[in-house]
């Protein structure tokens, strides 16, 4: 069965977020929602998750799930604005606890923050199934970008998270804290080898090429094993990780790489206001060798 899918492109975060139906029900799933953040300012405004709402109240729709593919490191999550709207429950992977294990100590986190996935309703591991309306939803562990990855199968459709790109422009990034280059392609392969040549891809981000100028980012299983420019069929793991380790030494942190961290691995929320009332993020700073 195939879902009803509306994407929603964030051009500050280069971020598509989703609305997933079953049509059939009008059951519905958010995935991958963007809260949107002005790191000058500080400012927090909910301009891109109320454009999703606007559509799910347009289309009549019961969202049943809130769902994150990973721990985002370029956008902030606005999972928790949404919980408080609509009263669902906010997935994301089961292993989201290493990444929060590791950037508790980056960050000094106070002992109050528990790195057991405790901010989030439900850990969700590789093979397990949830309800989308009559639809089945499957989750596939695919680690490699960070090592909580996982991607979403709802019906015909997956949602790959920031595993791959388009065809032209390739896959994630992999030097990030617990990324490997090596996983990220044998969970590339995974996809290439479990779900159906014809599944309907649908990415996290796009970010254009010199020769394409307007963003998309629905492809397919089979045009991505014929094309995409890093890991198409017959590119051994050792190319794939000799380019995309060449690649990566050359890419900019993200721009929200510091507060985005800290708000994800809450589950949305910003660490706790301190006596003034005020919630803040840290800046981890480094002495020069």
């Amino acid at each position: 069965m195939a879902p009803e899918v509306k994407g929603f492109f964030d051009k500050a975060t280069f971020t598509i977020s989703y609305v997933v139906t079953d049509p059939k029900t009008k059951k519905a799933a958010i995935i991958d929602p963007v809260l949107d953040y002005n790191p000058r300012s500080g400012r927090v405004a909910t301009a891109s998750a109320d454009a999703m709402l606007g559509y799910i109240d347009e289309k009549s729709l019961e969202i049943v799930w809130i769902l994150d593919t990973h721990v985002h490191a370029d956008h902030l999550s606005a999972v928790a604005y949404l919980k408080e709207k609509l009263g669902v429950p906010v997935g994301i992977g089961a292993n989201v606890t290493k990444v929060q294990a590791h950037f508790k100590k980056v960050y000094n986190v106070d002992t109050g923050f528990k790195a057991d996935g405790s901010q989030f309703d439900r850990l969700l591991k590789d093979g397990e199934t949830f309800k989308l309306g009559e639809l089945e939803g499957r989750v596939l562990y695919t680690p490699g970008h960070t090592e909580a990855c996982v991607t979403y199968v709802i019906g015909d459709a997956a949602f790959v998270g920031d595993t791959l790109f388009m065809e032209d422009y390739g896959t994630a990034r992999t030097d990030f804290p617990g990324g490997s280059a090596a996983t990220l392609y044998a969970s590339i392969h995974r996809l290439y080898e479990e779900l159906a040549p014809e599944t309907r891809v649908f990415l996290c981000h796009d970010y254009g090429t010199a020769e394409r100028k307007e963003y998309v980012w629905e492809t397919t299983l089979a045009n991505e094993r014929e094309k995409n420019v890093l890991v198409r069929e017959g590119v051994s793991e050792a190319d794939y990780v000799k380019a995309r380790k060449e690649r990566d030494a050359k890419l900019d942190a993200p721009v929200l790489l510091l507060p985005a961290i800290q708000v994800n691995m809450r589950a949305g929320h910003f660490p706790p206001a301190e006596s003034n009332g005020v919630s803040y993020l840290k800046i981890p700073v480094r002495k020069a060798s």
